[in-house]
């Protein structure tokens, strides 16, 4: 990749020493916030974003787990381990078939985090490579951090960037990065490949999956605790200037109870048992024909709007990871499930009854379920 000189115009702040994780295994290119009070309790904060407060100027109060949440949790995680192992490295074979090692990791901050740590250790022990790793923030309504893409193209002129998330939903972020990439190159004449890789993508909005079914990845369980102790990101006028990067916090004080490593260490051990049926699959994927990206998870999305009423799109959350994030942080109305026996859907259900939120059965889903903010009033939502 050919870099031109905007890239190095302007301070660019070298990466600030925030997370959990080892610093081999993610950079983080966030500016520390951590010594402000941006929380919002969840109610005012949900009448604050629809009331029109972009959801990026503040943060939600982190969720603590209960102790027979957090049971479920290691619970889920010891059965699906093998399963994340195996879609992890599904991913990672796609990716360097596709791009080859001279590549640069960006997970989007928080959620795909960890599933770039996780294709970063895949991908140093198969292909004898260890490829450079940072976080950076993407928000719906205002797009990447630029600052962030440019100090990750002065320090590795000569890679290109392999963007990565956790999952999709009905694929608001891959929009967002699509828009992001043609935004960035417009104004700096530097086109970037705008793929996602994600470990599931139900509503079919990634060229670079895993899988298409809906299933647990158990880190959309927790919060900033399977995260690097990493807030939200964070993007205001009066705490983010022109040449600072997007902004979150870094909770030291929940160190005690961080699974950030731990949730990588259980999955790794499981990589050689599944590298071969990794790699079929991985073939499988890249030789199918047509285009993969069909956006199928919107009919889904359309329906649920015009069957409940629901005036504003964004309040409507498809697919385990988003509908766990609706739990977690927002004010739920009511959850939809496919098929409430579906063992994916454990603490999703344990949630919902913690929360008193109702759960109906909607058949026909693309997704194993889906979250339905409460709508208080008109405006922009997360």
């Amino acid at each position: 990749m050919s870099t031109s000189q905007p890239i190095f115009a302007g301070h660019l702040a070298s990466p600030s020493s925030m997370g959990s994780y080892k610093p081999d295994d993610a950079i983080f290119l966030l500016k520390d916030l951590s010594s402000l009070a941006l929380e919002r309790g969840t109610e005012d904060r949900e009448e604050a974003i629809q009331s029109g407060t972009h959801y990026s100027e503040m943060l939600p109060t982190e969720y603590r787990p209960s102790e027979a949440y957090i049971r479920l949790f290691h619970e889920s995680l010891e059965a699906t381990a093998k399963r994340v192992a195996e879609a992890v490295a599904s991913v990672a074979e796609q990716i360097v078939a596709k791009r080859g090692t001279a590549i640069v990791l960006v997970s989007l901050a928080r959620a795909g985090t960890p599933i770039g740590v996780l294709i970063k250790r895949y991908i140093k022990a198969y292909f004898g490579v260890d490829l450079a790793h940072y976080s950076i923030s993407i928000i719906r309504g205002k797009g990447i951090d630029e600052n962030a893409l440019k100090y990750i193209l002065r320090t590795h002129p000569q890679a290109e960037i392999q963007f990565i998330d956790g999952w999709t939903g009905k694929g608001a972020i891959r929009k967002v990065l699509i828009q992001a990439c043609a935004t960035f190159q417009d104004k700096l004449g530097m086109k970037l490949n705008d793929d996602l890789a994600v470990l599931a993508d139900p509503g079919s909005c990634s060229a670079t999956y895993g899988t298409r079914e809906d299933f647990l990845i158990p880190s959309a369980c927790l919060n900033a605790t399977v995260s690097g102790l990493i807030s939200r990101t964070v993007l205001r006028d009066d705490l983010i200037g022109p040449d600072d990067y997007h902004g979150a916090k870094y909770y030291r004080e929940w160190e005690k109870d961080d699974l950030s490593n731990a949730y990588i260490e259980a999955i790794i051990p499981y990589f050689d048992e599944v590298k071969e049926a990794a790699r079929a699959h991985a073939n499988r994927l890249l030789a199918a024909e047509g285009d993969p990206v069909t956006w199928q998870g919107e009919q889904d999305i359309r329906r649920i709007q015009k069957d409940y009423g629901i005036a504003d799109i964004n309040l409507i959350k498809p697919g385990v990871g988003e509908t766990t994030r609706v739990l977690l942080r927002r004010v739920p109305w009511k959850i939809l499930v496919n098929d409430p026996n579906n063992p994916n859907l454990a603490p999703i259900l344990h949630l919902a009854r913690e929360r008193g939120v109702p759960v109906e059965a909607y058949p026909d889903l693309t997704y194993s379920c889906c979250g339905i903010i409460k709508p208080l009033a008109k405006g922009e939502s997360e």
